[in-house]
């Protein structure tokens, strides 16, 4: 025990180091009995706290899945039984499967003795870990709390939307979620240099780290002097996105069966064919995508034709009515359950990017079938979509008019000024 200025302050340095909010290193404390010297001398050290743990009374051991790795291979590692194994397992029904293990994300070993691990930790996101408790055989799944902060966004296009959002510091993510909400109404494909947005969004925080983009709330886009509106609403159970009359803005088909790409090639009656070397139509619009790009169904719809050809590669035809058709050509395989017969929904995954059949390289061929003729998708315009019941409308158009002074009050974008630019 301590002594200080003649009195015993009688304090148990083993109790201190488990309850307390601040500890004394062992040989801080020691220094201090040689010494005689006042408790308040010596800063007191914050204890390192993760996972609802004190760090600082294991061993700690920190490692990432491999591939191939399985959940026994690791902890039979850290000194854990097989039959023990097999009882934690039996045990995880319903809160995790041990299928879920992922290479290349982390996990964390605690330890007391050399003997047997008494936790793992394993953390396939930043917003939640689950604890295995060695010992006691069971497996709780925690999640961090999230706090939600609404921001405010703009850009002007120069070459790309995904760069503008690099060059204005904002992230991928959010650039996917603006093209979500306008993914029925704007062609992402042919953006013009000038236009500008502007965005009301959630922004998630984990410990005050900015972890994730939310709900884009409302968004503008300005495409050569046309204004366009998406405001969400959920008020309904028709939740989703609205124009400013209260028209959902879901008008029956995508603009594209593809997102980050390019148009390589367009609709062209006319177009010499880059491998038969002679004008052949081109009735379909090519968007050039990466290997294994995820191709959506364009609408609601049956498949009618899921096969290969010599021409056409992999492909697969929609019908969505008795009016319109879709095709999507040279795919790299089809996705899951993709077959004649099968019924799918608009946003759904079909196929794969690829370049089977005459391709000069990795891109899907998409083709729009009008009343049994095939016609260039991107000049088609459909009737508006009926508005919300008239009774919804006042509801909505109050949500609408705050969202829309919002993005009133974010400032005009200005062209990003890069390092390397050149002033005369």
């Amino acid at each position: 025990m301590l002594v200080a200025g003649g009195m015993v302050l009688g304090l148990g340095l083993s109790m201190l180091w488990q309850g307390g909010p601040a500890t004394l290193s062992t040989a801080r404390a020691s220094m201090l009995e040689q010494a005689g010297t006042p408790i308040g001398a010596f800063p007191l050290e914050v204890p390192t706290v993760r996972y609802g743990f004190v760090l600082d009374t294991f061993r700690v051991i920190e490692g990432k899945i491999q591939p191939n790795e399985f959940l026994a291979d690791i902890l039979m590692r850290y000194g854990m039984p097989w039959p023990q194994i097999d009882r934690l397992v039996r045990h995880m029904d319903g809160v995790f499967d041990v299928r879920q293990l992922r290479a290349g994300k982390p996990y964390t070993v605690l330890m007391r003795d050399t003997a047997m691990a008494d936790y793992f930790i394993y953390e396939p996101t930043v917003f939640a870990y689950y604890v295995f408790d060695l010992k006691h055989g069971k497996v709780e799944r925690v999640e961090r709390p999230v706090e939600t902060k609404v921001r405010s966004a703009s850009g002007l296009i120069e070459s790309s939307l995904w760069n503008t959002m690099m060059d204005n510091g904002l992230s991928f993510e959010l650039a996917a979620k603006l093209e979500d909400a306008f993914q029925w109404t704007l062609d992402f494909h042919h953006l013009q240099q000038g236009d500008y947005f502007k965005v009301i969004f959630e922004e998630q925080y984990i410990e005050g780290k900015p972890v994730g983009v939310g709900r884009i709330l409302a968004a503008y886009y300005n495409n050569l002097g046309t204004e366009y509106y998406a405001i969400w609403y959920d008020q309904t159970r028709e939740k989703g996105y609205y124009d400013l009359e209260g028209r959902p803005m879901n008008k029956g088909f995508l603009k594209a069966p593809v997102k980050y790409a390019r148009i390589s090639s367009a609709y062209n009656p006319r177009r010499f064919h880059p491998i038969l070397k002679r004008v052949r139509p081109h009735l379909g619009t090519d968007y050039a995508a990466p290997y294994g790009t995820p191709i959506l169904a364009v609408g609601d719809g049956v498949v009618v034709k899921a096969g290969y050809t010599r021409g056409n590669g992999n492909y697969v035809k929609i019908k969505h009515n008795d009016t319109y058709a879709t095709q999507y050509l040279h795919m790299q395989r089809f996705a899951r359950g993709i077959r004649v017969g099968a019924h799918v929904r608009q946003g759904q995954v079909i196929g794969y990017v690829g370049s089977t059949g005459l391709a000069t390289g990795p891109h899907v061929c998409f083709r729009f079938w009008k009343n049994g003729r095939q016609v260039d998708h991107r000049r088609l315009t459909f009737p508006p979509p009926e508005p919300l019941p008239q009774e919804e409308l006042p509801a909505f158009f109050k949500v609408r008019d705050m969202y829309v002074k919002m993005l009133k009050q974010v400032p005009e974008p200005q062209a990003y000024e890069r390092e390397d630019a050149h002033t005369s």
